[in-house]
């Protein structure tokens, strides 16, 4: 891993720790063992480091799209899950949830990036929505893009709820939502 992917690392963990607002480069040069200096270099700002951190979350959902691409609406959709089960085994929450409760009081670099993360994902679970719909894969009354807006809101919640309820909630609410997708044709 190079300095400057270990630095977004290192940011992605904070934020989505501790908050955007809640570390600094001082947090992260002592953590990696490197000077602010060196993360200066990579990023002038701490603005331009949270949309670099952002970015890089786009690119790791551009290559899950693009690695299920050929896959069923079925297949798809839980590989979308399964990116929240990984982030409960590992005890975090969604970059998009922890930066939201940030957002107040962040600058508009990383409101426009998170807009576009977003609008991405959202995007995408509706396509597929709509996809497994036309196939008869999957039924729902709603458009497809609030059904997608539900789905995910309720990963998003259900990360951050089961850390206080357990995990069983969060299996539960990952499996209703794949049971009452699936199409009773």
């Amino acid at each position: 891993m190079t300095t400057r992917e270990n630095i977004i690392d290192k940011a992605d963990q904070f934020i989505r720790n501790k908050g955007y607002n809640a570390f600094s480069f001082k947090d992260i040069s002592n953590d990696i063992g490197i000077k602010t200096a060196s993360i200066h270099y990579h990023f002038p700002t701490k603005s331009d480091l949270g949309v670099a951190t952002i970015k890089e979350h786009i690119a790791r959902c551009e290559t899950l799209k693009e690695k299920v691409a050929h896959e069923s609406p079925l297949t798809k959709l839980q590989a979308f899950l399964e990116v929240h089960a990984q982030i409960k085994r590992e005890n975090k929450v969604c970059i998009v949830g922890s930066l939201a409760t940030d957002l107040n009081t962040l600058d508009d670099a990383i409101k426009t990036e998170l807009q576009e993360f977003a609008k991405i994902v959202i995007n995408w679970i509706t396509e597929i929505l709509i996809e497994g719909k036309e196939l008869n894969i999957f039924d729902f009354d709603m458009l497809p893009r609030t059904k997608a807006l539900m789905i995910i809101t309720n990963m998003v919640a259900i990360v951050q709820l089961s850390r206080v309820t357990g995990d069983d909630d969060f299996e539960l609410v990952r499996e209703t939502i794949l049971t009452e997708l699936r199409s009773k044709k």
